[in-house]
């Protein structure tokens, strides 16, 4: 000791301090050397079945593993002796931590059993930033849809598999087509001229859900969410409340549907193989004319011969049984410092019209690398190729089309084609496509390239300081063509063709910290603070001709009806700043202020600030609420929020400027003014909500409920109001309106039976909304898109139905004319107010009100979920109650000069008078309909069992039905319908729409 007392005496300073500094690495390298194997089994404490899928993991380190099919999990840990938290979290499972020692033994064996979450409150949450926190601590409502609730249910999209799945969110599928568009709205509509459509996120990544309509199909638009497939989905987060959204800015103002891919846990590789087959047919038809007789002259009502005649059913030329398949392979796996997840996949869907088609291919992959101890990164790619072969149907802009030519048309005429191959007219009154020559010699079509890419770091800068990064990347092309052959009996006798084009390119850049510290033994804080700038650049051109050289396809080879180009550019930014003090892991409390600006305003009202601040008390924690309520109400939370947003979409990127349109006249380049006037000082439309919820469990967990009530103020809503002609334009863009949504959401899960071979399981969804337009400046708007049916009226819900109505007596009856015939209200005008003659017949201007609101009162979904053993059954039943449908379809097949309709065949017969149809075709009030039902929207009985020797974890065998039955009273083809696709006001119209088809699916899984 006293020679190495001289040995370190006799070196440098630098020298010693570089040996401690050896022995203290050596030292602690050597301590961290103690490898330790931990393992054990998951399972449900209710039931003792194991539980798949649950994270087990040493808190504060990146060693962990997640259970297998049988509830089993290992892995190997690489750390100092001591003691650690041994955690267990599964998604639908309150999280359990345990205290483990690790010393000598190597070998570690801890059990877990875990109780079911039915209110899900130890679930993390992403809001506005990709730092996770805790459900409980949150003071406003947000829902959430595991991965297994978005696959085997006959889907082939994420929004269709939302549809009943949680509160507050309408989801309705606008049109049966193969990739038919679905709109999804959040607490009601929240703009009159914008979108009502929420903000998508995938990954971080802020995606596009366009519905571009490149060819006029009408309601059968696609919307970009066709691409994500429901088989690469972990969950959705969906936020509803202003108080959560001010936290995104001005495309938050809809709410925000915020979805998470799947990723590779750490273990050995898993794969995951499925396939299935599936039939598409139509589920009902509707009514038609039957009757073997025709009129002498169907437009003189008092010329009542008629003539023989054979009856076509024309459903059966448009609507067929089609087939489809589906096929999706995964891997997934990873170790400490590597994890990946990467899928590919293939779908075929095959529509109800005769000729359409939609078919996806799909690759996504998923990688995540520890770069060090302390910095994580991620990528993410997904690319998709969509493929669709179309029919245009319900053209707002078009006339051509198999749907809307039947309509029209006398099905008294057979509409195969003659031995030339010529097809003849079957509309004798106005220009429309025989239906059975639209399906066979239509060409429409559609292919799209997508790639969504994400590329994140993760780091942990200190013990309580940490920061992410995230690029995303959503870029796509969609093309579309149509092509009508020459010589057709179309609109477009001489041939028609088009092609259009629209590439989009969209990126978001955020970059986030977050502090989190203990300010005492009771108080902990968390602050986060981030900033995003984002931007999105859109190109398209298109170009139409008729008068196409026979063969050729292309429009250059005709005369050209139209071509256009249009390029927009739009950047976003923002910054905020969220602060949360949390009491005794009880009481919550939170606020945060966002600064956020988009370039689509002017520089006086280009950045705006929005607040929101919320509370969230546990008061179950409290020791009196234990010894009081505690045996009956096992949890109870309560929680308030106010929240701040914006909204843009009403306007295009250059809406606020006065622009020149190009003009040519003799020859010569000019520019003339627009009519519509630009408006610098416009400003975004601005939202507030207050939400108040409570969150409850009862019966020892076997009962969850949430309720949330809610009231929404949107004031300042961009509006066009018409100026005077001295002016020199039309009309201008002015925050001039404003509207209101409230209503409440109640969302309530059962657990009735918990047993080893037998569970049941009960979910129920209930929404009610009442939307009012509170303010605009005119007493009536009509709206686009709804040949002047729906309209924004003050007072009202916005796009209630404003049209002409039945005059009647006193007693509620019909006032019929001398005649017989119904009739039209009329009266002065200028009061709306019927006036009667000396004959008691209606006498002045036609009248019109309020007929009906597409808006319903309240919508809901009761599932059943079942297993016995390796059996499994899953009934959903969704129901949209109160709300009404505007059928145009009938307004024509009513009418003796078109005939084609079942009261077209009661005139003939002689049941009514001659005539009927033709003079309720002017009465609107006839044709608006009870547009509410209840769906069997799925049911799938499923078998899981596990081959001997296959080397097959589990094999899963599913038969599946979804849209298999449809209570309600509506004479079309399917109440849940809109022509006009995703558009905000215009609701409830059916127009020559593709009805929802009925499918049934077998589906194999497999598990390695």
């Amino acid at each position: 000791m006293r020679n190495r007392g001289k040995l370190l005496r006799g070196m440098p300073v630098k020298k010693i301090v570089s040996l401690l500094l050896f022995m203290i690495l050596y030292a602690a390298v050597h301590a961290q050397n103690n490898f330790y194997t931990i393992s054990g089994t998951v399972t449900d404490q209710a039931t003792g079945i194991p539980v798949p899928g649950v994270s087990i993991y040493i808190e504060g380190s990146s060693s962990g593993s997640v259970s297998d099919f049988d509830g089993k999990y290992t892995f190997t840990a690489s750390t100092t002796s001591g003691q650690y938290q041994l955690t267990a979290s599964s998604l639908g499972y309150s999280t359990q931590k345990i205290t483990i020692n690790l010393g000598s033994e190597t070998e570690i064996i801890q059990d877990f059993q875990i109780t079911e979450d039915l209110l899900s409150l130890d679930e993390v949450i992403v809001t506005g930033s990709s730092f996770g926190v805790n459900k409980r601590t949150l003071g406003n409502a947000i829902s959430s849809v595991k991965a297994e609730e978005l696959v085997n249910n006959g889907a082939i999209a994420i929004d269709q598999a939302l549809a009943g799945k949680t509160t507050g969110a309408l989801v309705q599928q606008n049109s049966g087509d193969p990739a038919g568009g679905i709109s999804i709205r959040l607490r009601g509509a929240s703009t009159i001229a914008g979108s009502s459509d929420p903000l998508y996120i995938i990954d971080g990544v802020f995606v596009n859900n366009s519905s571009n309509d490149l060819i006029d199909l009408g309601g059968n638009s696609q919307n970009r969410l066709a691409d994500i497939n429901p088989n690469d989905i972990e969950k959705i987060e969906i936020v509803k409340g202003a108080a959560a959204a001010a936290i995104y800015g001005s495309r938050a103002s809809n709410g925000v549907i915020q979805i998470f891919t799947k990723r590779g846990k750490t273990g050995k590789p898993r794969i995951n193989f499925s396939t299935s087959i599936r039939i598409n047919e139509l589920r009902k038809e509707i009514d038609y004319n039957e009757v073997p007789l025709s009129w002498e002259d169907p437009f003189d009502r008092n010329n009542l011969n008629t003539l023989p005649a054979q009856r076509y059913n024309y459903q059966d030329e448009i609507y067929t049984t089609a087939t489809g398949t589906e096929t999706f392979l995964s891997a997934s796996g990873g170790t400490d410092k590597t994890t990946y997840f990467m899928s590919g996949s293939f779908l075929d869907n095959g529509g109800i019209v005769r000729g359409t088609n939609f078919q996806r291919f799909g690759f996504k992959v998923n990688v995540e690398q520890k770069l060090a101890d302390w910095i994580t990164a991620n990528i993410g790619l997904n690319y998709i190729r969509s493929e669709s072969e179309d029919m245009p149907n319900g053209g707002i802009n078009s006339a051509y089309g198999a749907i809307t030519g039947f309509l029209f048309s006398d099905n008294s005429i057979n509409p195969a084609p003659n031995e030339s191959g010529v097809y003849p007219v079957t509309s004798l009154l106005v220009p429309r496509t025989n239906p059975a020559e639209a399906v066979n010699r239509f060409d429409f079509g559609q292919i799209t390239n997508r790639t969504i890419t994400n590329i994140g770091f993760k780091a942990q800068l200190t013990d309580e300081l940490s920061s992410n990064y995230t690029l995303g990347i959503d870029s796509y092309n969609q093309s579309g063509k149509a092509f009508i052959p020459r010589e057709n009996t179309s609109t477009q006798p001489d041939g028609f063709s088009r092609r259009a084009d629209v590439n989009v390119f969209q990126y978001n850049s955020d970059l986030n910290f977050s502090y989190n510290t203990n300010l005492s033994s009771a108080i902990t804080s968390s602050t986060v603070l981030g900033g995003s700038w984002q931007y999105e650049k859109t190109e398209s051109v298109a170009i139409s001709a008729t008068g196409l050289v026979p063969i050729v396809q292309v429009p250059t080879a005709g005369e050209i009806l139209t071509q256009g180009e249009s390029r927009t550019e739009i950047s976003y930014w923002g910054t905020f700043l969220q602060q949360t003090f949390g009491f005794k892991e009880k009481l919550f409390i939170n606020g945060a202020i966002r600064l956020d600006g988009a370039s689509v305003f002017g520089k006086d009202e280009r950045n705006q600030v929005f607040g929101k601040a919320s509370i969230s008390y546990l008061i179950s924690s409290e020791d009196f609420w234990k010894d009081t309520f505690g045996s009956a109400i096992n949890t109870f939370k309560l929680r308030a929020s106010w929240g701040q947003a914006g909204n843009l979409t009403a306007l295009g990127f250059d809406s606020r400027l006065s622009v020149f349109d190009p003009i040519s006249i003799s020859g010569s380049n000019g520019l003339v003014p627009d009519t519509k006037q630009g408006n610098e000082n416009v400003a975004p439309e601005r939202q507030d909500e207050i939400e108040f919820g409570i969150d409850a469990s009862f019966i020892n967990n076997r009962v969850g409920l949430e309720f949330t009530y809610y009231q929404q103020e949107v004031s300042d809503l961009l509006l066009e109001r018409e100026l005077s002609p001295s002016t020199g334009f039309g009309t201008r863009f002015e925050n001039i309106g404003s509207l209101e949504n409230k209503g409440f959401e109640v969302l309530l899960r059962f657990a009735p039976f918990k047993g080893k071979d037998f569970s049941w399981d009960i979910t129920t969804t209930f929404t009610k909304n009442e939307n009012e337009v509170t303010d605009v400046p005119a007493e009536q708007i009509p709206l686009g898109g709804s040949f002047g049916t729906n309209f924004v009226i003050e007072g009202e819900p916005l796009g209630v139905f404003y049209r002409q109505y039945y005059a009647r007596n006193p007693d509620g009856s019909l006032l019929l004319t001398p005649d017989g015939f119904p009739q039209v209200e009329r009266g002065d005008a200028a009061t709306q107010t019927p006036i009667r003659d000396s004959n008691g017949q209606p006498s002045g201007s036609t009248l019109s009100k309020v007929i009906g609101d597409p808006n319903p009162e309240w919508f809901g979904s009761l599932i059943n979920e079942f297993s016995y053993k390796n059996l499994g059954l899953r009934i959903q039943l969704d129901a949209v109650q109160g709300y009404d449908v505007f059928n145009w379809n009938r307004r024509l097949l009513d009418n003796a000069i078109f005939g084609g309709g079942a009261q077209a065949g009661r005139e003939l017969a002689g049941e009514i008078p001659k005539g009927t149809g033709g003079v309720q075709a002017g009465i609107f009030e006839e044709f608006v309909e009870d547009g509410s039902f209840v769906k069997l929207r799925e049911v799938a009985l499923s078998y899981n069992f596990t081959p001997k020797s296959l080397g097959i974890d589990n094999l899963k065998i599913s038969f599946i039905g979804r849209n298999l039955i449809s209570w309600d009273s509506y004479s079309g083809w399917d109440p849940e319908i809109n022509t006009a696709g995703q558009s905000n006001g215009v609701r409830g119209f059916d127009f020559a729409g593709v009805p929802i088809p009925r499918t049934y699916q077998i589906s194999v899984n497999a598990s390695f």
